[in-house]
């Protein structure tokens, strides 16, 4: 298993709230555990991280306590699969577009573009997905209704992320 491979169930640990990773293969076997809060080195909360390696005879092992920036909380849990699967036959998940920060509103004191019961036509802006400092307005593609907001304001979102379900009818 190479560094970077490591340091990405590291960042998967540390984003995602996942308490252990533990992955075994033929010729090793390595956890990732996340074991709580303490105080990072610049007197910060901090979010420890323990890696353990178990290698054949012979072989050395690695055990080595890193220092992680701590996550930010979960937008919200996962929707079990049988919601999932009956919201996704009826409705249209609006996705985003690009890798950016999710706003409902063009400023902090302006009203969001759209609520949960509002309609909306192809063409009208959505929302805006920040990207590199150039805030990107996306518009609609689909008319219909909205029905949820999946993604919160002022929060990171990736690419293909379902931001909002619309009603096409």
């Amino acid at each position: 298993m190479k560094i970077q491979e490591i340091h990405d169930l590291i960042k998967l640990v540390s984003k995602t709230g996942i308490t252990e990773v533990e992955i075994e293969q033929k010729e090793f076997k390595i956890t990732v555990k996340s074991e709580g809060k303490t105080k990072a080195s610049k007197g910060g909360e901090g979010e420890t991280t323990i890696i353990q390696s178990h290698m054949p005879m012979g072989m050395p092992q690695m055990q080595m306590p890193m220092q992680l920036p701590s996550a930010a909380p979960a937008a919200s849990p996962p929707p079990k699969a049988a919601e999932a699967v009956e919201e996704s036959s009826k409705y249209v998940t609006i996705k985003s577009p690009m890798i950016g920060t999710f706003y409902r509103s063009s400023g902090p004191d302006k009203p969001p573009y759209l609520n949960v019961g509002d309609s909306i036509k192809p063409g009208n802006v959505i929302c805006i997905v920040e990207a590199m400092k150039l805030f990107n307005e996306i518009e609609a593609e689909i008319s219909g209704t909205i029905i949820k907001v999946l993604a919160d304001d002022a929060s990171p979102v990736e690419y293909d992320q379902p931001l909002f379900l619309v009603d096409p009818s």
